[in-house]
Parts: C-alpha cells; structure tokens; sequence
C-alpha cells in the first residue's frame, strides 16, 4: 500500500487535471454553442457547434498595433473552439504554430488541426501582465498586488476574464458568465471532480 502522503498527492494532481480539462471544454463549449434553454439534453450539451463568428460586427482590426499589422480586406473574427480573435493574436498564434495569421487568419476555420491548435495555444499563453488560463487552473498564479486590489482571484472565473473579461467581467449575474459557468459544472460532473472556486468575474477588474 502506498504511503497516504503519495496517494492524497496522486488523487489531488488528478483532480487539478481533470478540473482545467473541464474548464478548457467549458469555455470552448461556450464561444462555440449552439444551445438554447429548451434545447434536448439541455443548453449545455451543445458547444462546439460554429467553427467561425457568425455576424460578426467588425474586422477586429487594432490599426494601431504596428507589431502585427493588418492586411486589407481580411477578418480576424473569431474562429475555431477558442473563437481566436483581433490581429494581435492572429500574428503571434501563426508565428508559433507555424502559419500566417495575418495573411490568412481563415485557415482557422478551414484546417481542423490547426483550429485547436490555436486553441491550445491561446490557453497555455502567458501574455504579461496577463497570466495563462493554464497557469490559472493549475495553481501557478500567483496575484500580484494590482490583481489582488483588482479581485482577480485564481478560479474559473478568473479564465473567463482572461478571455473576455473585457466585455463580460464587473458585472454581476451576465448571462454570457452564466452560460460558461452552465457548462463547467456539466463538465466537471462528468469528470467527478469539483469545480474549485471563484466561479465567476462579476466583481473582477477586467484584465
């Protein structure tokens, strides 16, 4: 028999794994769902539905980022499970993964590999001052004291504003913040682990 303090060790890195796993789902479930409230097995069975923005209410071009520069007539919508978004992001996912995000942020959509690449990429990240959602979930974050006077405490809720804190964080009880957290309770219900906590970022800073 195995000595408790290995045991407890085993089961509480298992437990960390299956947590951020079901967080990763959790998220990409949501920018990608197709569910709504009266949808069979529930809203929170359809993620992963759209492989691009539908309606997409600009180019998500930042003309004044000169590190990565737009090209003319192209989107960087979201696309893939990550909803990948804005030149900024494009350039440097393409850059490590090995394509042009810039001149042809489309592949995204049109090569499945690639699509969760970004994804992966995206959620193991670190962007400073922005921590990874990886990190987040593992335990590796560590606040700084501008997160801690910001309420950014580790969680679920904490990734959520790493990915779209700027549109969904401060504000109590969003229904977008709603949608995410409905899906990381199926996902860690299915997985048999809780969902730790600070689930949500209703009295977040935005990061």
């Amino acid at each position: 028999m195995g000595h408790p303090y290995y045991t407890n060790l085993i089961s509480s890195c298992l437990a960390t794994r299956k947590r951020e796993i079901a967080a990763f789902l959790a998220q990409i479930s949501h920018e990608t769902t197709g569910g709504w409230e009266t949808a069979p097995d529930g809203p929170f069975s359809w993620g992963l539905c759209f492989k691009e923005e539908i309606s997409p209410q600009s180019n998500y071009c930042d003309s004044t980022n000169k590190d990565w520069p737009c090209f003319e007539d192209k989107s960087y919508k979201g696309r893939g499970p990550i909803q990948l978004s804005w030149n900024y992001n494009y350039g440097p996912a393409g850059k490590a993964l090995g394509f042009d995000g810039l001149k042809n942020p489309e592949i995204v959509s049109n090569n499945s590999v690639i699509a969760f690449k970004t994804a992966l990429w995206f959620w193991m990240t670190e962007r400073k001052p922005t921590p990874s959602c990886h990190n987040v979930m593992v335990g590796k974050y560590v606040a700084t004291k501008v997160d801690i006077a910001a309420n950014r405490t580790a969680g679920f809720g904490l990734v959520t504003n790493i990915i779209n804190g700027g549109l969904e964080c401060g504000i109590p009880n969003d229904e977008r913040v709603n949608d995410r957290i409905g899906f990381f309770k199926r996902y860690t219900k299915l997985f048999n682990v809780d969902t730790g906590p600070n689930l949500d970022c209703a009295y977040q800073k935005s990061l």
